[in-house]
């Protein structure tokens, strides 16, 4: 955090000073959790339906925070106000301008890969000034600015994942962190109950583009139809990703290894490059390409990204992380979110792993598809059976969830073998049961099914990750 004193924090987000004095500096990141203090930070006391950031005010002191940005008077030196969220995002705008022409502002939006476009992003940029990026599943209209306040005085590049629930969500970040580049993933099923359909989904997540300056850049997939239709909405630079012929940065010449990772040959303006991703899942070649479009903006060569794009790791976890167990039962753990989408990459990433040993998938329910919520869960449950996927054990579909109930039902119609569980404790008694040295098992739903403690579980001890 770029230091300010209580009398300018009060002035920017429209608040008032109360017990302390108004020199009082705070010069480390808000956050929210009070477990999280930081010595010198900003502790952002806000109300929520189970629990009151302002009963934790003791222990964000005890724990080194400077001040309170609070809703009411806490007996401490605090800023209050009458809306935390409020005040909270016009710090975040603040804190970006104060960055000025020194600190680039990147926003990655879309219906899948948006985070690990981002850690891509990232790493790669790293390599040329401090970077900044998005923790965890920080994207929305408290974790952004809170993502922001991580920014430093030395910090040259802010990447800032953008999610979105509803029309105007995305148009607010950009408010307040307005950015110069923008990058569009895709446009898929996720959130489509929310959104109300591909049409919304569209309109909200461009709001990126149309939020770019004239100098900036949008960056867009240019095998997405409705990514595509974005370039009329923007005044920046348009640069397209993909397999596409037309695409400025293109992939070709596309293989997956024994382990599931990609290798492909990187085409940009400028020349083109192998690339040997340790990413797991073809599906990553497109975030790749989105991420390369980004670094040759910034000045990285041809060279120099294909090389940075082979180094790259899994930097958030959840998402196809493999562990090899001594018995040798490969577990990946994919379960940190779903949708239908990132269900198909992941299963047949499972297919290009599994390399001829036992294939065993353990799929969850997939939230927020609305009314296709039946048949796309149907279609997930039809394509392990396509895929030869050997085993499907659903968690949740008995007196769970009417989603798992769905994917039993399309993977038994198409032939596949499938075990129904009511819960993790259930599924983990039957796999504890089944395994055995060579499976492959693939854990992949919604965060909120709860499949990624389960797959914590399972994976014990790593004795190899990948």
């Amino acid at each position: 955090m770029r230091e300010i004193t209580l009398r300018e924090l009060a002035d920017v987000v429209g608040g008032t000073v109360h017990d302390g004095a108004e020199d009082i500096v705070v010069k480390a990141p808000a956050f929210v959790d009070s477990r999280k203090a930081q010595a010198g930070g900003l502790f952002v006391a806000l109300p929520g339906e189970r629990v009151d950031g302002h009963d934790y005010v003791e222990a964000a002191m005890s724990g080194g925070a400077a001040a309170v940005l609070a809703q009411r008077p806490v007996g401490v030196p605090a800023v209050v106000v009458a809306d935390g969220v409020d005040a909270l995002g016009r710090l975040s705008a603040h804190l970006v301008a104060r960055g000025g022409s020194g600190m680039t502002v990147l926003g990655i939006t879309g219906s899948a890969g948006k985070t690990t476009t981002k850690d891509l992003i990232a790493h790669l940029l790293s390599t040329r000034g401090e970077t900044v990026a998005t923790p965890g599943n920080f994207n929305n209209e408290i974790g952004l600015p809170l993502t922001v306040s991580l920014a430093s005085a030395g910090t040259r590049f802010l990447v800032l994942e953008m999610g979105a629930r509803a029309i105007g969500h995305i148009r607010y970040l950009t408010e307040i962190a307005p950015p110069s580049i923008g990058v569009v993933t895709n446009i898929g099923t996720a959130h489509l109950g929310e959104f109300g359909g591909y049409a919304a989904t569209t309109q909200g997540k461009g709001e990126l583009v149309e939020a770019l300056p004239a100098t900036g850049l949008a960056v867009l997939n240019a095998d997405d139809e409705r990514v595509l239709s974005m370039r009329s909405r923007t005044k920046a630079d348009v640069v397209l990703f993909g397999f596409a012929q037309d695409a400025d940065i293109r992939a070709s010449d596309l293989r997956v290894d024994e382990y599931g990772r990609a290798h492909f040959t990187l085409h940009t303006p400028e020349g083109s490059a192998p690339v040997s991703l340790q990413l797991i899942g073809e599906h990553q070649v497109g975030n790749a390409l989105a991420a390369a479009a980004v670094a040759r903006r910034i000045g990285l060569s041809t060279e120099e990204i294909a090389a940075g794009l082979g180094t790259a790791t899994a930097a958030s976890g959840g998402r196809l992380e493999i562990t090899e167990r001594p018995d040798g039962i490969v577990i990946v753990n994919d379960a940190y979110n779903a949708n239908p989408h990132s269900t198909r990459a992941a299963l047949r990433a499972l297919t290009a792993m599994a390399n001829g040993r036992r294939k065993i998938a353990v799929l969850g329910a997939m939230l927020g598809l609305g009314e296709e919520a039946e048949p796309e869960h149907r279609a997930i449950g039809a394509l392990t059976a396509e895929l030869g996927v050997d085993l499907l054990i659903t968690v949740g579909g008995l007196k769970g969830s009417e989603e798992a109930g769905w994917i039993a039902d399309g993977a038994e119609a198409a032939g596949a073998t499938v075990h129904r569980t009511v819960d993790n404790v259930e599924a983990r008694i039957l796999l504890d049961g089944l395994l055995a040295s060579g499976d492959t098992v693939l854990f992949k739903a919604s965060q909120p099914a709860g499949l990624q403690p389960l797959a914590e579980q399972l994976a014990g001890q790593p004795e190899t990750v990948h």
